[in-house]
């Protein structure tokens, strides 16, 4: 799974950046020019809502099997939030590095791929209201009793990735780090005892509850902060984004942004 938080400053300060969760700049590779805003009115008649989305993103936009149906947590609210609007979801797959240029160059109305709201990100793009929510955690065996906060981190040994921005995190909390390529090697060595705990977003573990059940490891702490992942469209498309909060409002409602967070991530991580 791929990590798009960022952290800032002190060690329980998060910047808002995915997909998740997403580490990148406002427009990568995109013009610094205002792109035309998203006309509902066009949406409309055309009956589509054209969606900007990865493909490759497990567990929020990919393709089941390699191979299969596009689906994924981000691809199943855009179709619901898409039939709220009474048009259809058209997915147009890209790569992360290109996607805002796609949004801004009008490939696709909308980008669905957990897309964190930043400030920098809203001083060039708009955003729904946020459909995920998610914190930095720390992961520990099931029997420790010695970490219950990052103050307790100090002169322990986590086990984090030296290019994600959980190893700025675990160092800043003033942890050893023995470096790992990823969250499978972080749980390996925790329960091997080779390490005290590891960093990551929440959703990650949650996601790796939700397929593997491992009752060898919990959560031990908790970020203040916490990330917020949204729909991003094109500067000005202010009818659009009240017609998706709309949609949003109703689908909270209705119990099936839970509904579809329980399918993926066992815990409903969208208030």
């Amino acid at each position: 799974m791929k990590y798009r938080l960022s952290v800032l400053g002190t060690a329980a300060a998060l910047t808002l950046a995915l997909a998740g969760c997403s580490s990148s700049t406002p427009a990568e590779g995109g013009s610094t020019e205002s792109p035309a805003a998203s006309s509902l009115q066009e949406i409309q008649d055309a009956g589509v809502l054209t969606v900007g989305t990865e493909g490759t993103y497990q567990p929020f936009s990919f393709h089941e099997g390699g191979s299969g149906e596009l689906t994924g947590y981000d691809v199943e609210v855009i179709t619901a939030v898409a039939e709220k609007m009474g048009v259809e979801a058209e997915f147009e797959e890209t790569q992360w590095d290109a996607i805002f240029a796609g949004l801004e160059a009008g490939r696709f109305d909308v980008i669905a791929n957990q897309v964190s709201i930043t400030d920098e990100r809203k001083a060039t793009y708009d955003f729904s209201e946020p459909y995920t929510v998610s914190s930095g955690v720390i992961v520990t065996t099931a029997d420790n009793t010695d970490i219950t906060s990052f103050e307790d981190l100090a002169g322990k040994t986590t086990a984090q990735s030296l290019t994600s921005n959980w190893y700025e995190l675990a160092t800043e909390s003033g942890a050893n780090v023995e470096p790992v390529e990823g969250w499978a090697q972080s749980v390996t060595l925790l329960e091997q005892g080779r390490v005290d705990a590891t960093i990551n977003d929440e959703l990650t573990y949650l996601d790796y509850q939700k397929n593997n059940n491992n009752e060898g490891i919990k959560i031990a702490a908790t970020t203040e902060e916490s990330s917020q992942s949204a729909v991003a469209v094109r500067k000005g498309s202010t009818e659009l984004v009240d017609a998706i909060n709309t949609a949003l409002d109703e689908l909270r409602a209705d119990g099936t942004l839970a509904e579809i967070s329980e399918k993926y991530f066992g815990s409903d991580v969208t208030e």
